[in-house]
């Protein structure tokens, strides 16, 4: 999931008189290229850099592995089931399902960004370190201000319906992505090509990661979900003149670059930058301050940190207003959320959810000024925020299989090839991913390796399990929206 530009998610349901109104209106057409720069700039980010390039050239396997198996089932499953069954996948999992497990789907969409947020944001603040002063990238304080200063800030933008946010975060691709990556590159092969040895060793006997048991591959998890996003471009299916040919060549031709994105960089990174010494937050500013040093353009530095941060807050605000607001609809259909969080505020947004989101975003935000190691916080988060997203494509590729099964002739635009053996590669690939993310990472530090699987594992049941159950058995129908209700009715009828 790119951290600068991901699309809104589409797991609002489509009901009542928007659904008539969207089938009125002709599909417009669409390439499959652009389809797969759509699918790119979801997808694309320089956020998880750091995190592979401690592997050095094994990062190359540590990338194609879970795009194998993670990536290209996530694009074809979610195709079909985007071509057939409109309301992203709330309705996916409901009609494959049951709409409890539903709206699980769609809670677990917006969880995920409780601690997506201090992670990213701290992200931000090691990137504004480096300008201002770089010793700052590994204070936890600091970082802790700057995660409630910008979160909160957000909030505020967010709840006033500024057109400005889709603005900023259009531009996350170039500005935050490709400009920034496509220099990195650059100067790191103009290092290389000038004699300078590279701080990872770049021989083929290093293509696999050094075997030191499961913690050696853990950083392979979060790379599901720097994967994760495919799921949201797949609405765009039935705007393919020929789905069934085109989509495949469009995912095909996005798994590409959004290897080299994710790849090049990341090898970058490994060649100026020591693995030990190399922070999972900073890495990447890290990995420019060190070129521009050796170069002597320093005074690039401030220039690629505004692009980065300016993308990443675009990114942020983005997913402010998406996820939550899936939510806000499926609860104001089905009543799954008491009345005080379906409140909006006088430009149409749910901000009583965002304030309640922030309180929970301040709390988390706190425990980077309490534990001395930023990294290993972020560490944390990154690993709580994969595992609570991972039920989404658990419930996905189930539905999916059920209702190929359920609904063999339900009209769909495009009908992934051997969908039964993908779903299963995709379940087996979450669950793994999920079950290698209670190991603790060679990088996580000497902590004891208990609290670390009780921090996760409470995350993951809080988030994914308590919480939702708990609105589910205290739902009633009076919390249901009476207009929502009567134009499912009136479409219905």
């Amino acid at each position: 999931m790119s951290a600068a530009d991901v699309p809104v998610p589409d797991g609002a349901a489509t009901t009542g008189a928007a659904t008539k109104r969207v089938k009125a209106v002709a599909t417009p057409r669409m390439t499959w290229v652009t389809l797969a720069l759509m699918t790119t700039s979801s997808v694309a980010s320089l956020r998880s850099s750091p995190t592979m390039a401690v592997y050095g050239l094994a990062c190359v396997f540590l990338y194609v592995v879970p795009a194998i198996v993670f990536l290209l089932p996530t694009a074809l499953v979610s195709a079909e089931l985007a071509s057939g069954w409109e309301g992203g996948v709330y309705n996916w999992v409901a009609q494959g399902l049951s709409k409890p497990l539903g709206f699980l789907a769609v809670w677990c969409q917006f969880a995920m960004t409780i601690f997506y947020y201090p992670s990213l944001l701290a992200y931000v603040a090691s990137t504004i370190a480096y300008v201002v002063d770089p010793s700052l990238a590994s204070n936890g304080l600091y970082t802790a201000i700057v995660i409630m200063v910008l979160y909160w800030t957000g909030v505020w933008v967010s709840s006033r319906g500024t057109g400005a946010v889709a603005g900023l975060a259009s531009w996350g691709l170039i500005i935050g992505t490709l400009i920034p990556g496509a220099l990195l590159v650059v100067l790191g092969f103009v290092f290389l090509g000038q004699g300078n040895a590279s701080a990872a060793p770049m021989s083929v006997d290093h293509l696999l990661p050094a075997w030191t048991g499961l913690a050696s591959l853990v950083l392979i998890v979060n790379n599901f979900l720097s994967y994760s996003g495919m799921e949201m471009n797949a609405v765009h299916v039935s705007s393919l003149k020929n789905p069934g040919k085109e989509f495949p060549r469009s995912m095909f031709l996005a798994v590409g670059m959004v290897l080299l994105i994710f790849i090049l960089p990341a090898l970058a990174i490994s060649w100026v930058v020591p693995a030990d010494q190399l922070s999972l937050t900073a890495g990447v500013m890290q990995a420019f301050d060190a070129f521009f040093q050796y170069f002597h353009i320093g005074w690039l530095t401030p220039l690629i940190a505004v692009g980065l941060v300016a993308a990443s807050l675009g990114g942020m605000l983005t997913w402010l207003a998406g996820p939550s607001k899936g939510l806000l609809m499926i609860s104001r259909q089905e009543g799954y959320l008491p009345p005080s969080l379906q409140k909006l505020n006088k430009h149409g947004i749910q901000q009583n959810i965002l304030v309640a989101q922030g309180v929970v975003t301040t709390v988390i935000a706190l425990m980077y000024a309490l534990i001395p190691n930023v990294s290993s916080v972020y560490w944390i988060f990154s690993v709580i925020t994969t595992q609570v997203y991972l039920i989404v494509y658990l419930l996905m590729f189930a539905a999916a299989m059920r209702l190929r099964r359920l609904q063999p002739d339900h009209p769909r635009g495009y009908r992934a090839p051997a969908l039964g053996v993908l779903c299963v590669v995709g379940l087996l690939a979450s669950a793994a991913a999920m079950v290698i993310g209670f190991v603790p990472s060679s990088q996580f530090g000497g902590g004891s390796i208990w609290v670390y699987i009780g921090i996760i594992g409470g995350g993951l049941l809080l988030l994914g399990v308590i919480i939702p159950f708990g609105f589910l058995k205290a739902s009633k129908p009076e919390w249901r929206d009476p207009a929502v209700a009567a134009a499912i009715e009136e479409e219905a009828a």
